[in-house]
């Protein structure tokens, strides 16, 4: 094979220098393809991280957190004193291809955008971003509802008209518990359900944005949403995040300079620095909506999860007649299946978003929705939601503790008022890959949608809602063993 600095990686490595993808995660996916196109056919040597810096114009330490990546996922291999070599499966695969099949299939549109990040593993104990444990949920009590609502007689009604009406009858009960709980001021004209919050965002983003468009959000911010924007066609520009939330002297500086058509904004809980939107910023993007005419794209996906008296509302509460979109999540200590996504917004975004959802979800789950009428009607989704946070409270009480005591020196943190995962700052410099590395060895699963690390930040969202109190002991031990570890192989 000829110099490794001959191969013209600048005419299929390509990079956008843009927050939307993080730089690292594009060398990643350009490598991937490079290999699977047979560009960097196996044991190709590659140049020196300084060469290649050099060549595609990128900072060494991304390159580096790349390289790990791609060692991780079994595409090249780093030997030291040696170099790094392309190392993949392509040799097996096609030993491996059936008689008669064709060498290439037909053509079709290719998502590097879309590229799922998300990871698993069977190590015993595993940190995620912040998600409820479904050992608390009352599955015996949704079982007897359900098989009871099954048997019941429709009394020659035909499936259509049970649909419709069953339909019409949760949307009611489900925009008087909005009401309710996060103070809107909604009919049942103005709500959208979906089977998730992600189909609720796919659908917003389909309909409110075209090619081109310019989308403000936060940064650091949420990797899924962003996906969702970008594949809508969204051009994104990201705006700082401080202790009072997304930072409105910067947002007004781009609407200044840029037609805006959106802001993606996670005002309640901001993901993933949990940092709550103050209320004179609430104030100021609603006025600065008005204004420069953008939509605000709200998306409060953990309002189950408050610990105070008085949870903060929405800024669709706010100013019901503002430019908002409020995207949520209802239910989501219920078994996967039974929550759901909405929207709340004028009556004739949600005709239109309709049709959409038509196509994409044309089904209507009536046992689902009458069993969750049943629980709003009994009121058993309040004392459900009052039993969970009590536990929730608890378990984020006890999270707090522990990584006190045990890794105190080390982060620097607060505690969050709502959400089930803190955020935590790493106070000595080290790579987050190599301590992911080392909690692998030690039995903790650290997935890459948890780590967060540029420059000048090297951060972490650590899930603890699925842990119990001896879980989360062991978790945080096992981190901080394999911290020192790390911190020992950095000297």
């Amino acid at each position: 094979m000829s110099s490794p600095v001959q191969i013209p990686f600048q005419s299929f490595i390509q990079l956008k220098k843009y927050d939307g993808i993080a730089v690292y995660l594009q060398i990643v996916f350009e490598f991937i393809k490079a290999i699977q196109m047979g560009l960097l056919p196996e044991g190709t040597k590659l140049p020196g991280t300084r060469v290649l810096c050099g060549l595609l114009n990128v900072n060494r330490n991304t390159l580096i957190k790349a390289f790990d990546d791609l060692q991780l996922q079994g595409f090249i291999k780093i030997l030291p004193n040696k170099g790094t070599f392309i190392l993949s499966n392509q040799k097996q695969i096609k030993e491996a291809k059936p008689v008669g099949s064709v060498s290439k299939s037909f053509s079709f549109r290719h998502s590097l955008i879309l590229e799922d990040p998300v990871e698993t593993s069977n190590l015993p104990y595993q940190f995620n971003d912040g998600l409820p444990d479904l050992r608390l949920v009352q599955t015996d009590i949704l079982a007897r509802l359900y098989v009871s609502r099954l048997k019941r007689k429709k009394n020659g009604i035909s499936w259509k008209q049970l649909q419709s009406q069953s339909h019409t009858e949760f949307k009611n009960h489900f925009s008087n518990f909005l009401n309710v709980t996060r103070g809107l001021r909604i009919a049942s004209s103005n709500i959208l359900t979906t089977s998730s919050h992600e189909v609720a965002l796919f659908l917003v983003s389909k309909l409110l944005i075209s090619q081109g468009d310019k989308v403000v959000v936060a940064s650091p911010s949420y990797y899924g949403a962003n996906m969702t924007l970008l594949d809508s066609g969204a051009q994104i520009i990201t705006i700082p995040v401080d202790e009072e939330g997304i930072a409105t002297k910067a947002l007004r500086k781009v609407c200044e300079e840029n037609t805006i058509r959106a802001l993606y904004l996670t005002s309640n809980y901001h993901y993933p620095t949990t940092n709550c939107l103050s209320a004179k910023r609430r104030m100021e993007i609603l006025a600065l909506a008005g204004v420069y005419n953008f939509v605000v794209i709200e998306d409060d996906y953990d309002f189950d999860f408050h610990y105070d008296n008085n949870p903060i509302l929405p800024l669709s509460a706010v100013n019901p007649n503002a430019n908002v979109v409020y995207i949520g999540s209802f239910a989501r200590s219920l078994p996967s299946g039974f929550g759901y996504g909405f929207i709340t917004a004028p009556a004739d975004f949600i005709a239109e978003l309709e049709k959409h959802q038509r196509i994409l979800e044309p089904g209507i789950d009536v046992i689902k929705e009458q069993v969750l009428t049943h629980w709003l009607e009994d009121g058993e989704v309040h004392r459900l939601a009052k039993k969970n946070k009590k536990i929730y409270r608890e378990r984020r009480d006890d999270f707090v503790d522990l990584l006190n005591k045990k890794l105190g020196t080390s982060i620097k943190f607060k505690m969050p008022a709502r959400g089930l995962a803190v955020w935590v700052e790493w106070l000595d410099d080290f790579s987050l890959i190599k301590l992911k590395q080392e909690c692998a060895k030690g039995g903790l699963f650290l997935p890459k949608t948890i780590l967060y690390q540029t420059k000048n930040l090297r951060a972490i969202r650590l899930g603890f809602g699925h842990l119990d109190r001896n879980e989360m002991e062991n978790a945080i031990d096992i981190l901080r063993k394999s911290l020192k570890r790390v911190l020992i192989l950095s000297t």
